[in-house]
């Protein structure tokens, strides 16, 4: 009987499912989770019995995964969003005191902020009841999982990475993935934009080896904690402080100077040698595509300590929905104000799942004057983790409410006017895959605070009858389907059999713009025209906008096909992320998963 609070908060929700049949850390575990979490009623996930069937091996260490498996498990971790949003804007508005009761009160606020900062204890925690050091720590003994086929090896997907400056002034909690490679060396996948590679920067200029502690499980409010977008240099714990009322409790680590939460499952303690890199990857992310082998730093394990009973946290990444999905919402609302300090004029903003985040942003935003919304897409695009957004569409205050789907996107596509479209180019997220060069491409800003257009400015046909007038151009065409064609703005989405560049395509097809307004351009294979959900997803994550987009008189025209060298792309276009079938058929036959065909259609499983 497991007592972890952690697991006796889920059940008592009923939250949890716990799975006692003997699953496999090699794509099994990772399949069921990733099905599970795109179910309404999903649940976090308890795997008891986890083994290495390729290393005749069982672990006696149970997996939770999905932990922040819906809305109702992102209050009870993390807290009400709304709630904490309002205290940190009542912070940031703080004025100074008129009298004396404004004087206590504004004690009384201050008085909170002792439990922010992180205690630093002389004792051993409780991720140190149990301590393997040198050649003794291995990671193999940990049920890390292999989550995809061609992914480079196991990976740990929700460590906590704790790295400080080389003055130890700085400290830095991030969660990024780290693949194994063998019992004592993991990869460090800290891009070139995070805290910890700075701290990198510092240890390799001064020729030291850099100190990293890595912890895995404990309160998840340490994993929220490890993705929130806060300012550089600025400490993650800070937040766990503010948020729970209470002091993050540190112990230091065994065989470095790095302090972690005293109440993590797992601990791996190490250092980075900076003289040495090794290419980690592929790894199949959060963007729903394998992200390329590229070179990153290296951990060599100096000790593995934990709970006497520890239990392994991972998380699945892939295709949206996933449990990034209720995080993501709890971080929209929490940092809005924040993010209002820097763009005052914003009212709210959206990051849909579907657009993976920094691939899709909306925002709401009080407009005064010409170009405000263009403005703030500069004000955007130079804030933060804001920078890496590929795509911003901005609405007026007006607008109804952002996260109702099918009213913005109709509210939207009435006021799209091409003259209030924007190309810029700049920072974008290591992980895209679409840009010409790694980490940096073409980024899109539309300004939709304007009146609704007057007229669709074309004839719109039926679906049929331009198909046939396509197909009589070109016959690599081979299905089509418009949305919204009750807007001004109706969008036509067409699959082709690629066989050269789009451009051509485009160029061919002029003839018909008096009858398309938007003309969106797929590929046949991984792509269902009724879809629209994972539709956008595809859009989204396929087009560079200063290559991508084509804007002819009163015509959009978007190239969001798989790009190769007839586009003049050299970069490797990476596979989707997809389930192994023979996986999904055996959990199916052992009654792990109950999901039919329509199920697997809808998500590209």
């Amino acid at each position: 009987m497991i007592e972890d609070k952690i697991i006796q908060i889920l059940k008592q929700n009923d939250l949890l499912r716990v799975i006692d049949e003997p699953l496999d850390i090699y794509l099994e575990i990772p399949h069921v989770a990733y099905v599970e979490v795109k179910k309404p009623t999903s649940k976090a996930l308890l795997f008891t019995n986890p083994i290495d069937s390729k290393n005749n091996k069982k672990f006696d260490t149970p997996v939770l995964m999905n932990i922040f498996c819906s809305p109702k498990a992102v209050e009870l971790f993390i807290g009400d969003a709304d709630q904490i949003a309002n205290e940190i804007e009542a912070l940031l508005k703080m004025k100074p005191p008129k009298d004396f009761m404004d004087k206590l009160s504004m004690f009384g606020k201050l008085f909170n902020l002792k439990s922010v900062f992180p205690k630093r204890n002389n004792y051993k925690g409780e991720c140190q009841e149990v301590i393997k050091l040198g050649k003794d720590a291995k990671l193999s003994d940990l049920p890390i999982l292999t989550t995809w086929e061609q992914d480079g090896g196991p990976f740990i997907t929700m460590g906590q990475v704790y790295t400080q400056s080389l003055n130890g002034q700085m400290k830095n909690l991030g969660m990024y993935r780290l693949q194994m490679y063998n019992d004592g060396q993991l990869g460090m996948h800290w891009q070139i934009h995070k805290d910890s590679n700075h701290f990198f920067h510092e240890y390799k200029k001064a020729g030291k080896k850099m100190p990293v502690s890595i912890g895995i499980g404990g309160d998840p409010m340490y994993i929220w904690c490890g993705q929130a977008p806060l300012p550089i240099g600025v400490f993650e714990l800070l937040l766990y402080g503010f948020v729970k009322k209470k002091n993050a409790q540190l112990v230091k680590s065994i065989t470095n100077d790095i302090y972690i939460p005293q109440d993590v499952d797992f601990v791996i303690e190490g250092f980075v040698d900076p003289s040495v890199m090794k290419i980690e990857g592929p790894f199949g992310d959060h963007t729903g595509y394998y992200t390329l082998e590229e070179e990153y730093p290296l951990l060599d394990v100096t000790a593995i300590t934990s709970k006497a009973n520890p239990i392994f946290a991972a998380t699945v990444v892939g295709k949206p929905p996933l449990e990034d999905k209720y995080m993501g919402y709890a971080t929209e609302r929490i940092f809005l104000p924040l993010l209002k300090t820097t763009a005052p004029d914003l009212i709210d903003y959206y990051m849909p799942e579907n657009g993976v985040f920094h691939n899709l942003i909306l925002a709401k935003i009080n407009t005064f004057y010409p170009g405000h919304a263009q403005q703030m897409m500069h004000a955007f695009w130079g804030v933060g983790q804001m920078s890496f957004v590929k795509h911003a569409i901005f609405v007026n205050q007006d607008a109804p409410q952002l996260h109702n789907d099918e009213e913005i996107t109709k509210w939207i596509l009435n006021r799209l006017d091409i003259k209030n479209i924007l190309i810029s180019h700049g920072v974008v997220d290591a992980l895209d895959h679409s840009s010409p060069k790694f980490a940096v491409g073409g980024k899109l800003g539309i300004d939709c605070t304007n009146e609704p257009l007057q007229s669709s400015g074309i004839t719109l046909l039926e679906d049929d009858i331009l198909l046939d007038k396509i197909q009589a151009i070109n016959s690599d065409v081979v299905s089509l389907k418009q949305y919204f064609k009750d807007t001004n703005t109706p969008v036509c989405i067409v699959k082709v059999n690629k066989q050269n560049s789009q451009l051509q395509l485009i160029e061919q097809l002029k003839v018909l713009f008096d009858n398309i307004k938007v003309l969106i351009i797929v590929d046949e294979k991984n792509n269902d025209l009724e879809n629209l959900y994972m539709l956008v997803w595809r859009v989204v994550n396929n087009i560079d906008a200063a290559r991508d987009v084509v804007i002819d008189n009163n015509t959009v025209c978007i190239d969001a096909t798989n790009k190769s060298a007839v586009d003049g792309f050299t970069r490797r276009w990476p596979d989707d992320v997809d389930c192994t079938k023979e996986v999904i058929q055996k959990l199916k036959d052992k009654k792990i998963i109950d999901i039919d065909d329509e199920f697997e259609k809808r998500f590209y499983l």
